[in-house]
């Protein structure tokens, strides 16, 4: 009578088995590596200007800026325009410390410090004026897989807190190249800026010294 082939378990599938089980108790993984870990970014260190030969006297409010909600988070965006300029993309290893708002809320006040007294809606102070930004591309933008440049588009909002006037607003915009990849993208947009940031202290120092005329 012939009897049906013994399944043999031998040494090689006993210690294919343990080796299954030490993989699986100490977190590993068969194939890839595990994935690199989240880079945080900020927009660096603040440039030093020389202090201006007088300052103003006029106390300025300057409330956090605002962005839409695609900008409303710490992702770093950007955008594949040579195939679908409507889609805002973020990178997945890299990310800003804080919102892009966030960020330039802080160096525009720190900026500003320099040339008057600034105050957050949070200080109770009384001011002469308020200073409202509103963020609408802060951004890179990939012109082809190797080209990209970064936009920062922003629109101040310059408010005389006396009588409750608008007293002047503008929209500002600069746009450079930068390297097509996530340091490349923080590098350029912390350089836009501070470009941004210097058009827009000019702008409103004006406003205010044409306001106290």
């Amino acid at each position: 009578m012939m009897h049906a082939p013994l399944v043999r378990t031998g040494k090689p599938l006993f210690f294919a088995a343990v080796l299954l089980l030490s993989l699986l108790l100490h977190g590993c993984s068969i194939g890839p590596s595990a994935r690199e870990p989240i880079v945080n970014y900020d927009l660096g260190p603040q440039r030093v200007h020389a202090q201006p030969a007088s300052r103003t006297r006029v106390t300025l409010l300057m409330p956090a800026a605002v962005a839409p909600v695609w900008l409303d988070s710490p992702g770093i965006v950007y955008r594949l325009t040579y195939l679908d300029a409507a889609r805002p993309q973020t990178y997945a290893q890299s990310r800003w410390v804080d919102t892009p708002a966030a960020l330039l809320t802080q160096r525009v006040r720190s900026r500003f410090a320099a040339a008057g007294p600034v105050v957050g809606s949070g200080d109770g102070a009384r001011a002469d004026y308020a200073l409202h930004i509103e963020i609408e591309d802060f951004s890179q933008s990939f012109i082809s897989a190797e080209r990209s440049q970064v936009t920062i588009r922003l629109r101040a909002t310059l408010v005389n807190l006396a009588n409750r006037t608008l007293h002047a607003q503008r929209t500002f915009s600069v746009e450079q190249a930068a390297g097509p990849d996530a340091e490349g993208a923080v590098r350029g947009l912390a350089q836009t800026a501070d470009a941004v940031i210097e058009s827009l202290l000019e702008w409103t120092m004006q406003g205010l010294k044409d306001g106290k005329g």
